[in-house]
């Protein structure tokens, strides 16, 4: 019931119809169901917010798009993600995704899935990730753990060193390495920002609680530690500063991606499960399943938005939401049911980091 109630909530993110006195507030309670407001058990008056989701993306693309004067051989967004930076074509990279959607693989996992879940599969299950190894604990106990190893961001930065230790490096190297990264407290998910010179820190950022580093937000720390990680040896270790930095997005989210499947291992709690190289292939296809997905609607929705340079944010919302159907129900309605789903078009990637999800799927190939 927890799943299919953040479901509800995701579809109301998307189209915009949040009230928008529950934002940020504590004074309402809200039945994402029916959508109805009430203040001390007496239903309340409520307003959708006013497509500020969409506000936000077409004020990134206006930017963008102010940009194109000055590449004449990567005259738009699109060119530029991926031509100029991910050095792939975005008709190969858009091959490559639909070959893995279409494959018959994918109904053989869903099927697999289904058998574990004891169950028809729903559209959440899209984000199903029961392929990781957690030795079988209970991600309450997990959180345990982690609230009490990381209280606070200094206490995560304290181990880093530990945390690299563990991975393989030696402790001189593993100290050389995190005295140029420091962890900063996060509203968000995590972020990782390396730095743009040499002997300069880069900056963790994750999401501790007044009660500790939950389970999810260690999860997400270590991905980011993976990305400051190889920020700080790509630009430190190079001959020429102009070297600094990865081929491309990608290859630093398959970094980021190797220190993420290790994080019980970080916690002492490696599974001797010796099916657990079997099941991270499952995981790694099924995310790559989802991710590309999400991948395709946010191409789509700049192809439309060069089309449409003068769109308005509501036209863009509608944009969005026809993107991420046709390519839910070309893909996905088959394996996970719900016909005309708008689920991928969630990402809060899509508004605040033009075109990067392409780069998570690329990611999880050269990770695997």
């Amino acid at each position: 019931e927890k799943q299919r109630m953040i479901y509800t909530v995701m579809k109301r993110i998307i189209d915009q119809t949040i009230p928008q006195q529950t934002i940020n507030s504590d004074k309402f309670t809200w039945n994402p169901g029916t959508n109805q407001l009430f203040e001390n058990n007496a239903e309340a008056s409520a307003s959708p917010e006013p497509d500020t989701r969409y506000k936000i993306f077409l004020a990134n693309f206006h930017a963008m798009r102010q940009l194109d004067t000055y590449f004449p051989h990567y005259p738009t967004q699109l060119s530029r993600a991926f031509d100029a930076t991910m050095e792939i074509p975005q008709k190969d990279v858009e091959t490559l995704f639909k070959g893995l959607l279409s494959s018959p693989e994918v109904k053989e996992v869903a099927a697999f899935i289904e058998s574990r879940l004891g169950r028809k599969l729903e559209p959440f299950d899209i984000w199903y990730n029961g392929f990781k190894a957690r030795g079988g604990i209970p991600e309450e106990q997990l959180t345990a753990i982690t609230s009490k190893k990381y209280p606070n961001p200094k206490a995560l930065e304290t181990d880093l060193p530990n945390i690299l230790v563990k991975l393989g490096w030696k402790p001189d190297r593993a100290r050389e390495i995190s005295s140029l990264i420091v962890v900063d407290p996060s509203r968000g998910a995590g972020h990782a920002w390396g730095a743009t010179m040499r002997n300069d820190i880069a900056h963790l950022r994750t999401r501790i609680g007044a009660g500790g580093m939950d389970y999810k937000g260690y999860n997400i720390a270590v991905h980011e530690f993976g990305h400051t990680v190889e920020q700080t040896i790509t630009m430190n270790d190079v001959d020429y500063y102009v070297l600094n930095g990865v081929p491309n997005t990608a290859f630093t989210e398959a970094v980021a991606f190797l220190f993420q499947k290790r994080d019980l291992e970080l916690l002492g709690l490696k599974n001797p499960n010796p099916e657990d190289e079997h099941y991270l292939a499952l995981d790694n296809f099924w995310s790559s399943y989802e991710i590309m997905g999400v991948s395709l609607v946010d191409i789509r929705v700049w192809e439309w938005l060069y089309n449409h340079p003068d769109a308005t944010p509501d036209q863009l919302k509608e944009a969005v939401i026809t993107a991420a159907r046709d390519v839910w129900d070309t893909y996905y309605a088959d394996i996970l049911g719900g016909k005309g789903e708008t689920l991928l078009g969630i990402y809060s990637h899509m508004i605040d980091y033009p075109l990067y999800l392409p780069n998570y799927p690329m990611g999880h190939l050269i990770d695997f």
